[in-house]
């Protein structure tokens, strides 16, 4: 097979297409191994006349153009299961850095502009005791909650769907509406797949909901949030801080958030570890590999 990336990747999670042709021109192509910061679109594909798959590099899929693939009959993978932990790690990273002011307190120290080291200066806010407000208790969602539920966290959560009771127990989760999360919630987090159906799923009245003390995570996807109604919510004080590791319109970020105190911002990095990049990889030889030898049971399908 013939295989082209849209990005090069650790060729030491590769090892097992080395028989393959790979890093092929597109044009050239049978398959296509695509990453989230690098749009797929429809003259891309019509550029590939003999293009059979395309495996995305992620648990994302949203930058392929999905339509077109169906006409085309060309399938379309993701790799799941090795972005579970490292999302979850980080968005519980953000969690514990944006209430305890960990990033602030840096940047201060740095700069000489932290208040004296005194009793009552350079207070912050504790997770333990306090309620994690998951909107996806899916595969990283329950894997944050594992994390919280550790650190002596209550979790309430939000579905399209309820899940089954043995899985609530897990965690000792409540289900919750939408409206009673947000007001419920000390920290909240998104950990939801995108699609049209929630876009802007957080906006000024679902921000206005939200308690005054409570933060709001993202390692999910920018388009959840209407960013300019949070960058308003932080401001006048209607949350008291944020955590993203995601944007409405990246690579632009909304140029107030690099201004705010109460905002720790990460460069769309929740798989990025050396550790996640090479299962990623694997997973993505998976797929590939899973497709040459038509068994479709084993390849982690979208379309």
């Amino acid at each position: 097979m013939r295989i082209a990336f849209t990005t090069e990747l650790p060729a030491e999670g590769l090892t097992r297409l080395q028989s393959h042709k790979l890093y092929v021109p597109l044009p050239e192509a049978d398959i296509l191994v695509s990453t989230f910061d690098k749009p797929v679109t429809a003259a891309m594909i019509a550029s590939a006349p003999d293009l059979k798959l395309i495996t995305n590099f992620g648990v994302g899929f949203n930058n392929i153009d999905l339509d077109t693939c169906r006409v085309r009959g060309i399938r379309v993978t993701n790799t799941p299961q090795p972005v579970i932990e490292p999302t979850a790690e980080l968005a519980f990273a953000l969690m514990i850095a944006v209430a305890r002011r960990i990033a602030e307190f840096d940047r201060t120290m740095r700069d000489g502009t932290c208040q004296p080291m005194a009793v009552m200066n350079n207070l912050s806010h504790s997770l333990y005791g306090k309620t994690l407000g998951i909107i996806g208790l899916g595969r990283i969602g329950q894997s944050l909650a594992r994390r919280a539920v550790a650190s002596g966290m209550r979790i309430i959560y939000h579905n399209r769907h309820r899940l089954p009771e043995d899985i609530e127990a897990l965690y000792d989760a409540r289900y919750a509406d939408m409206q009673t999360l947000l007001r419920d919630s000390d920290y909240v987090s998104l950990n939801l797949p995108y699609t049209p159906e929630v876009h802007h799923i957080i906006g000024r009245q679902e921000l206005q909901t939200m308690k005054r003390s409570a933060y709001l995570i993202n390692t999910a996807r920018g388009a959840h949030i209407d960013e300019q109604a949070l960058v308003e919510a932080l401001q006048n004080g209607s949350i008291a801080g944020a955590a993203m590791d995601v944007y409405e319109h990246e690579p632009h970020i909304s140029p107030e958030l690099l201004t705010l105190p109460n905002v720790v911002l990460s460069p769309h990095t929740g798989t990025g570890t050396w550790e996640g990049r090479i299962a990623m990889c694997h997973n993505v030889e998976d797929n590939i590999l899973a497709f040459i030898n038509n068994d479709y049971n084993k390849m982690n399908i979208v379309l």
